[in-house]
Parts: structure tokens; sequence; C-alpha cells
């Protein structure tokens, strides 16, 4: 039987809880400054900055995420009327813009394995309850999804963003690599941080 193959990266997908049980669509609610000028696409990692407002936080190995962005709404500075949108369009006028973001840090992520850009990589067996970097990449204006991913190189690195938990046998690859993998913050969330913004 073939598996699927995972054609790119499509941000984080909260699948489910550390724990086993499902994830229930809980997310917070955060402001977005008026005017913000970059794109936040649904599956973003999205960081907490000075003066309460939310913003992109580039998928590296030095994130400092609050959590991840799942879409936003706001009003259209044209008519007026309140949109509901997978993704921040850069640069938008909006005083009621806000984020709706899944910051609890017991979520597991699911994420496309990169060797760069968008490039599919793969993880192996040995590879579980390592930590590994996020790889950033321009997200989708057509749909609004992110393409961010994770890196498939490991490391025990205690400061890198994301600890691997599961590995996705349904796309593992024809040399037995997987190419998809379930993660949940390791280091640098804000709600862990002990500093704060």
């Amino acid at each position: 039987m073939a598996y699927p193959t995972v054609s790119g990266p499509y941000g984080l997908v909260p699948v489910k809880m550390v724990s086993g049980t499902p994830y229930a669509g809980v997310t917070r609610l955060y402001s977005i400054a008026s005017g913000y000028a970059s794109n936040i696409f649904k599956g973003d990692a999205v960081k907490l900055v000075t003066g309460g407002t939310v913003e992109v936080d580039t998928a590296d190995a030095a994130m400092t995420p609050i959590g991840v962005f799942m879409g936003c709404s706001y009003s259209d500075p044209v008519t007026g009327q309140l949109l509901f949108s997978n993704y921040w369009p850069s640069g938008t006028v909006a005083s009621d813009a806000v984020a709706y973001v899944v910051d609890a840090t017991d979520v597991l992520f699911k994420a496309a394995v990169l060797s760069s850009g968008t490039t599919i990589g793969d993880l192996a067996l040995t590879d579980l309850g390592a930590n590994v970097a996020g790889v950033s990449n321009a997200g989708d204006t057509a749909t609004g999804n992110s393409k961010i991913g994770i890196s498939d190189t490991s490391a025990t690195t205690n400061t890198l963003p994301f600890r691997i938990v599961e590995l996705v046998e349904e796309t593992k690859n024809s040399s037995g690599g997987y190419t998809e993998a379930l993660v949940k913050w390791n280091a640098g969330h804000l709600m862990d941080n002990t500093t704060g913004v």
C-alpha cells in the first residue's frame, strides 16, 4: 500500500495534547497593531511584543513564541465590515484587529520536516525525543496558510524551540524516513519564560 506523500510545508497544525486527548480548538485572542507591516499566516508562530500585540515569529533556532496563529478578525478599512481571515495582510489599518492564537504549552503540532526552504526532508526513529529548529518560508496569500516547518537536523541543544514527540507513520517515505512529526514547544515559549516580554 502506497503512503501519501508530503509535497511541501503547511505550517504548524494543532492535533492533540501531550496527554493524548484531542485538541479541542481552544484559542486566546491577542491584539494585532493597526498597520503591522508583515503578513501572518495560519500555522505561523507568533510572539508577544512590548505593547501587548502579537507579531510573526521567525521560525528558526531562536524563536520566542507565544503560540500559533489560527486566523484573525478586523474591520475592513474601506467598508467597515468585520472580516474573518486565515491570514493578516501586511499593512492593514484596523484598530480592532485580533489574532486567534493557540498558546497552550502542552499542544502537539503536526509539521512537515524540511531540509531547507520548502524542500521536504526526513527524520529517523533515532530523532524521537530530540530537539529541532523551525524553518521559515513565506506563506500563501491565496489560501492564507503558512509554509513553515521543522528542520531535519536534530540535536540535544536545550534552546531549540521544538521537541520531537511523535513521528507520523502514514507519510514515511520509501527510504523509511519520516517526513512529518508531532512536536511541542521545548524552549523559549513565553508562558515558560521567567523573564517575560
